[in-house]
């Protein structure tokens, strides 16, 4: 895991939120360094699990320069990933398979409380 995740490059159509962590990046980022919170997606290795762990359909964005001392960061449940912009909500479920590789690695995965 990095030091900071990257900075979307545009704020357009083309972003997209991680299902698991929601980190928003557009498409190109995740495809070029995929997640700097769930490397063991291989997101960057593997380009449809773009598609599978990411959704362009999710509602607000909160940037987090620190978020171990965020209050925002700890009620979204945010606190312990890497600096970045993050979405508020996301509308979509994580597919089983990657769930199960979220279990495989250990990684608790929530899924989205209003589906």
């Amino acid at each position: 895991m990095g030091s900071a995740a990257q900075v979307p490059t545009s704020f357009g159509q083309e972003l997209r939120a991680c299902l698991r962590c929601r980190l928003v990046k557009t498409y190109d980022q995740f495809r070029e360094m995929g997640c700097e919170n769930c490397p063991f997606f291989n997101m960057d290795k593997d380009h449809e699990r773009v598609v599978d762990c990411t959704t362009p359909n999710f509602s607000g964005i909160i940037s987090c320069m620190d978020p171990t001392r965020s209050w925002a960061a700890r009620w979204l449940r945010i606190g312990k990933f890497v600096p970045g912009c993050y979405t508020l909500a996301v509308s979509e479920q994580l597919p089983e398979e990657m769930q199960a590789v979220c279990e495989d690695n250990n990684v608790p995965y929530v899924p989205p409380k209003r589906i």
